[in-house]
């Protein structure tokens, strides 16, 4: 939809934390489903690495990674030419360019997070996958995430993430309705599973906190924030040196969780 915007933007600090996802950190709930010769379609792609570890599972089948993002999606292009059985295009998940029943599985991750109307897109999903395919979704949940020292900052973070997303026509707690959505999107069947990313080495609390350090100093989420005066410049430097703060503590802990679904007729 036209009046959607995308939170997180694609600055630097955003393409690089979603680049270093992979099927086993972020899709583990559907790996055991996928086998070779299937076609995959993966919604909201991004740059690319958890589509190109589908490809490696599903060849000789073939995936279709799909963004919105004209940037990203060349940038998912490039970095994974060498795959033969992956491509990657523009799109935009209440009009899939396909036919109904092209897949034998779509895949959307932390996507309906950002839609204004999940519930159509899950349709739009259910539309082009086969019959007994499998349409697979996970989600964080903001408002369940929940870390150790207690850091004001990241509090205020989280309330300023959130009004920011609620604005932008998101739901940043998307992850505790996604079986709802699903089963409001017509699905007879919704298995629901949770997993979690768990930031607790100090080399993982740098890498998390000097992402969100960033983004909120560079990204898209700063300049929204500054746009529409959710906040000011000093705040954002305060939240980004609490991010860092925390990530100097010798027992900091981060709990990201996410629920997935694995919806079917």
């Amino acid at each position: 939809m036209s009046d959607e915007v995308y939170s997180h933007g694609h600055h630097p600090s955003v393409t690089a934390a979603h680049a270093a996802r992979t099927v086993a950190s972020s899709a583990a709930y559907l790996e055991p489903f996928l086998e070779a010769g299937m076609d995959l379609l993966d919604i909201g792609c991004g740059p690319g690495s958890i589509t190109a570890g589908f490809a490696d599972i599903v060849a000789p089948g073939s995936v279709v990674g799909i963004d919105s993002s004209a940037d990203v999606v060349a940038q998912a292009a490039d970095t994974h030419r060498d795959l033969a059985n992956v491509e990657f295009r523009e799109g935009n998940v209440y009009d899939l360019d396909f036919a109904d029943e092209s897949f034998d599985v779509v895949h959307a991750h932390q996507l309906l997070q950002h839609v204004a109307d999940p519930v159509a897109a899950l349709r739009e999903m259910r539309r082009v996958v086969r019959p007994g395919g499998i349409v697979a979704a996970r989600d964080a949940d903001f408002g369940a995430m929940a870390w150790h020292p207690a850091v004001d900052e990241l509090e205020e973070w989280r309330t300023l993430y959130r009004d920011l997303a609620r604005g932008n026509r998101g739901e940043p707690d998307a992850g505790r309705r996604l079986p709802g959505w699903a089963s409001a999107a017509g699905f007879a069947h919704v298995e629901v599973s949770s997993s979690n990313w768990i930031y607790a080495t100090p080399d993982e609390r740098r890498f998390h906190a000097g992402s969100w350090a960033d983004r909120v100093l560079h990204s898209a989420f700063a300049e929204q924030t500054l746009e529409r005066g959710l906040a000011d410049q000093q705040t954002l430097d305060r939240l980004a040196e609490g991010w860092r703060r925390w990530a100097r503590m010798d027992d900091a802990v981060f709990l990201m969780p996410s629920v997935e679904i694995l919806a079917r007729d």
